[in-house]
This record gives structure tokens, C-alpha cells and sequence, in this order.
């Protein structure tokens, strides 16, 4: 008898969690984790990229993976590009020029719509990481507030306040734009001179 079976440590993985099983959550969820990465990076190949990296992740620690294991995908996915993020911070910035800004809702007439997507993502911007962040995994990912504090690690409780007051900055910031885009352009000028 082994040591580890001694002591009643496991050694390898679980037993349901072999090729198959990973082949079946694979094949799931890579499309929800290559969408959470393109909301985020615009940049498809970026996005790819990063649910492979996601998915190494998920194979090597598939002891740990829930049985609802998109959450806890999008929450591998975070940190992947949290860590990324931090690793830039002396680069230059370069911003991708993401064509979802210019996308319309399917069956509008165009220009309103294209201006209300741009004003929402201007606001959007305009919050904390944070604030962005819960409301993207509340609004694009569909997570509820339980699965969203998953992904952030916290407590639902926490998540639902952080949803709370994000969603209040997030109109605050929108009325915010409204405000200045109907300003008269008279009145515009006066201020500049």
C-alpha cells in the first residue's frame, strides 16, 4: 500500500473527470469563454488565445472545477487577463479598434441605435473596472448575482451591492452624456470663448 492511500489522499484526478468528461466541458462552454473574451479584448484570435489558456487551466486543476463550471471558467478567464493587464503596465498602450462599437440591434434603423450603443459605452468606460466588470457578467455573460460573485470572488451579498451601485453610476453616467449632448451649440461656443 502507497503512502498516499494511506493517509487517505487522493492521487491523480477524480474519477469522472478524465478526457472525456473534459472533452464534454470543452465542448460546452468554449464558445461562452471565447465570447467573454472578445467583449473584452475585440480581437478574435486575443479571444481564442485566451480560452485555450482558460481550458490548460481547467484540465490541470479538474478537481476544483464546479459541476456549473461556467462561472468558474469566466472567473480563470478574469485572472488570466488580470495578469496580463498588470504584465503591460510599462508597455505602450494600444487600443484595438473593436468593431463591436459599431454594431446595431438587429432589426433598428441605424443611426439612433449606433448612438445609443456608443453612448452606453462611453458610460461604460467611464466606471471603475470593477463596476464594468460586474455589470458585464451580469448583463453580456446572463450570470446571475450567485455566479458573478464566483467569478469575483466574493460573497453573492457583496456582488448584489457591487451590482447595486454600479448599475446607479452606470445611469449616473448616462444621464451625465445626455445632458451633454443636448446642450445647445450656442451655448457650447459662448463657453469656449
Amino acid at each position: 500500500m502507497r503512502v498516499a492511500e494511506a493517509v487517505g489522499v487522493r492521487v491523480g484526478p477524480p474519477k469522472n473527470r478524465d478526457a472525456g468528461w473534459f472533452t464534454g466541458l470543452y465542448a460546452a462552454e468554449y464558445a461562452n469563454v471565447v465570447r467573454y473574451g472578445l467583449r473584452r479584448l475585440g480581437d478574435s484570435d486575443a479571444s481564442a488565445e485566451l480560452a485555450q489558456e482558460v481550458f490548460v487551466v481547467a484540465w490541470r486543476r479538474r478537481d476544483e472545477v464546479p459541476d456549473r463550471s461556467l462561472p468558474w471558467l469566466y472567473g480563470v478567464a478574469r485572472r488570466i487577463l488580470a495578469n496580463h493587464w498588470r504584465s503591460r503596465r510599462g508597455a505602450p498602450d494600444v487600443l484595438p479598434i473593436a468593431g463591436a462599437d459599431l454594431t446595431q440591434v438587429a432589426g433598428s434603423s441605424g443611426a439612433d441605435t449606433t448612438v445609443g450603443i456608443a453612448d452606453v459605452r462611453a458610460a461604460l468606460a467611464a466606471l471603475s473596472e470593477l463596476d464594468q466588470e460586474i455589470l458585464r457578467l451580469i448583463g453580456w455573460e446572463e450570470l446571475t448575482v450567485s455566479e458573478a460573485a464566483q467569478v469575483l470572488a466574493c460573497t453573492p451579498a457583496t456582488a448584489a451591492v457591487r451590482l447595486h451601485r454600479a448599475r446607479r453610476r452606470l445611469a449616473a453616467a448616462m444621464s451625465d452624456r445626455t445632458a451633454q449632448s443636448r446642450r445647445p451649440v450656442l451655448a457650447t461656443a459662448r463657453e469656449e470663448l
